[in-house]
């Protein structure tokens, strides 16, 4: 072979045969030298020994990397890139030798291949089908003397100090803290714009949730796969985390959550929100099945390396129905440059998929800061938000009062520790912490009058804790009016509705939610619960059924589930549904209620009985619930009058849960309705005579 020093040797999978030849043929098309011929390779020790040779002789060495070398955990293809891994450590880290190509839409982050090949990044060429543009880029690498910068492979990772980053994420979860609501809200935080985490779930934690299944075919959004998919449309999927000791999660998460926040801007775009694309952090889907899911053309993924102070970002946009590679770059910055990387990103995005980014002195979004520590201390209060304990909250509280010390200023970190604040007081029985979040939140909406999230926040605190409902609306109109897209938003709006007893507006608003999130378990499950509310068991059914298919674990749902059951009768479905549930206190209250409708007194009891003893404490609500159902009103009103005392935010939910229906009617239920600033519920009635329904604006 004349110049044995240019050519490009291919590895690959037997079963890849077919697209390794159609790259080969196209890049000896160009000109360019290849070490591909089966014909060649007979095995043995002399065929071993030219193989290394080769490897260690090649300008270039791509690896061909499919569904079917993820599958394949041993494989000659393996030593062939170890060996190439190898000899990157020879190699001067401006020269590029590894030129990964995936003919597939399998993820980079689902795979098992050497460290060195996630430093650069993927050529996609569906099926080995090979453009002319990626045969002039081989052929620019072997005749230049280095890379050029996004293909430039970076420094070695080391482990990077954890700066901490907040999220304005308030605790997603649950009005409900009869529930321990934090543990729940924590659990299934969605974080969004000014880093507010969603809103949905604080609620839902005071009451028997509601399963998932899919509504009925005419009164459900379009799900997965139905429909025509916008070509204007792309899912977020979460940046990797490349670090050696994999303790940057926070902050590619964080970078994740703000390219769907930067990209849900654009007024053309759809852009599924964070908690569908989360979804599928850490699953195995390829890029076809996540688009189908999601409904969308294109998909955005990257990963993230931190070593020191230096930064390594790449991203690549990918058309989801065919595979090929859109745009790629690879970003190597200090980190104090990551707030233009994520700008240069979304501007690269939009180009490519020709809609128009309009960028304007708030396109900083929910990070509003310069202060690039600020933002990662931000970073992480958003993250340990999510830990589901009064020790998490307590931390991301610190993290967040780093933040704003860094920059006063910090509108998005004020407002995650609002959330962060009352969610800490709901779970300690603090009442201070609610002062404390009131204020914080109120400050974040003065530094950013025009954040749709803050709004938002505030109405949940008006909802949950305040009993606030002319503010609550106030506040979440005009979140809605900024940002009319923010899933999170729209599910306060539901809320908020479904506290004043306006179920069929509820309804409407939340079937636009799922419809933002299609694979958020939560706004499924609330839908589920609005359905029963109103008496619709077979749209219940249908849409917790969805939630659970989505997350098979979901407390809520399987609470809702069981009291669905309950109230169709059906004693034994409900009491499986509830001895399936984690969380105990949910558990016992509804093995309580199922085993009475069966007629097992003693087991009930013994259920009703560890309840009390063992969570009187956050679990008022639910006791009050039990008892009610078991037909013990007067026990059941003194438990709820502990719960107001205790300021349990399940009691926003107590015109519409189901289980207190033999209270309506009682002066003692008016006067509690009255406590908590709601008015009176005419006896029979189970939804208040509202204005013409009003839907968010679309």
């Amino acid at each position: 072979m004349s110049e044995p020093t240019r050519a490009v040797f291919l590895s690959y999978a037997s079963q890849d045969a077919e697209a390794a030849q159609r790259i080969s043929d196209a890049l000896r098309a160009g000109g360019i030298e290849v070490w591909f011929d089966q014909s060649e390779l007979r095995g043995g020790d002399a065929w071993d020994q030219r193989i290394r040779r080769k490897i260690g002789d090649c300008a270039l060495f791509i690896p061909i990397i499919s569904a079917n070398t993820a599958s394949r955990h041993e494989g000659y293809f393996r030593l062939e890139w170890d060996l190439a891994d190898q000899r990157t450590h020879r190699i001067a880290r401006d020269r590029v030798f590894i030129v990964p190509v995936c003919i597939d839409s399998t993820r980079s982050s689902i795979t098992d291949v050497p460290e060195s090949f996630g430093r650069v990044q993927w050529a996609r060429l569906a099926e080995g089908q090979t453009p002319p543009a990626f045969v002039e880029r081989v052929r620019s690498l072997l005749s230049s003397e280095t890379a050029p910068p996004a293909q430039a492979q970076a420094p070695a990772p080391a482990s990077a100090p954890s700066p901490a980053a907040a999220a304005a994420g308030a605790a997603a979860g649950g009005a409900r803290r009869a529930l321990l609501l934090p543990l729940l809200i924590a659990m299934t935080v969605a974080t969004v714009g000014l880093g507010y985490v969603a809103l949905d779930r604080l609620v839902l934690s005071k009451r028997p949730a509601a399963g998932t299944a899919a509504p009925r075919a005419a009164d459900r959004p379009p799900a997965a796969g139905e429909g025509a998919i916008p070509e204007k449309s792309i899912a977020v999927l979460p940046f990797v985390d490349m670090t050696e000791k994999k303790d940057q999660g926070y902050f590619s998460d964080g970078l994740t959550e703000e390219m769907i926040d930067r990209l849900g801007q654009v007024p053309d775009l759809r852009v599924p929100a964070r908690t569908s694309s989360f979804y599928f952090k850490g699953r195995l889907d390829d890029i076809g099945t996540i688009a189908r899911k999601l409904r969308v053309a294109n998909v955005l993924e990257g990963s993230v390396r931190k070593s020191g102070r230096r930064l390594r970002i790449t991203a690549q946009l990918i058309r989801a129905d065919n595979g090929y590679q859109l745009w790629s770059h690879a970003y190597d910055r200090e980190d104090t440059d990551v707030f233009a990387v994520q700008d240069d990103i979304a501007r690269a995005v939009v180009t490519a998929l020709k809609v128009t980014l309009a960028m304007s002195g708030q396109e900083s979004g929910a990070r509003g800061t310069t202060n690039t520590e600020a933002y990662y201390h931000y970073l992480l209060g958003r993250h340990l938000d999510q830990r589901a304990s009064l020790e998490g909250f307590r931390q991301a509280i610190d993290a967040y009062e780093q933040a704003v010390a860094l920059d006063p200023n910090y509108a998005a970190a004020y407002a995650g520790l609002a959330i962060a604040q009352a969610s800490a007081g709901d779970l300690s029985g603090d009442p201070g912490g609610i002062e404390r979040a009131a204020r914080n939140v109120d400050r974040a909406l003065t530094l950013a009058p025009g954040a749709a999230i803050a709004y938002a926040a505030r109405s949940y605190l008006r909802t949950v804790w305040q009993w606030d409902w002319p503010g609550a609306q106030a506040d979440i109109e005009k979140a809605l009016a900024l940002d009319p897209r923010n899933s999170d938003a729209v599910r306060q709006y539901a809320r908020l509705l479904a506290v004043l007893g306006r179920l069929p507006e509820a309804i409407a608003a939340q079937r636009k939610a799922v419809e933002l999130d299609p694979l958020s378990s939560a706004a499924w499950e609330s839908l589920g619960f609005y359905y029963t509310a109103l008496g619709d068991f077979a749209s219940a059914n249908a849409t917790i059924a969805r939630a659970i298919d989505i997350e098979p674990t979901s407390v809520l749902a399987h609470s809702d589930l069981g009291v669905v059951r309950l109230l169709q009768g059906k004693g034994e479905e409900a009491l499986e549904a509830f001895r399936a549930i984690d969380l105990e206190a949910i558990r016992l209250m509804g093995i309580a209620m199922a085993e009475h409708t069966l007629g097992s007194s003693r087991e009930s009891q013994q259920a009703l009985d560890e309840l009390m003893t063992r969570h009187a404490q956050e679990a008022a609500y639910q006791i009050a619930q039990a008892l009610a159902w078991r037909g013990e009103k007067t026990k059941a009103f003194e438990w709820l009058e502990r719960a107001y005392n205790q300021r349990d935010g399940g009691l926003v939910e107590i015109e519409t849960a189901p289980m207190l229906r033999s209270l309506h009617g009682d002066p003692r239920f008016n006067a509690l309705l009255r406590k908590v600033k709601l008015p009176e519920l005419p006896a029979g009635q189970l939804t208040r005579a509202a204005a013409p329904p009003r839907t968010p604006p679309s």
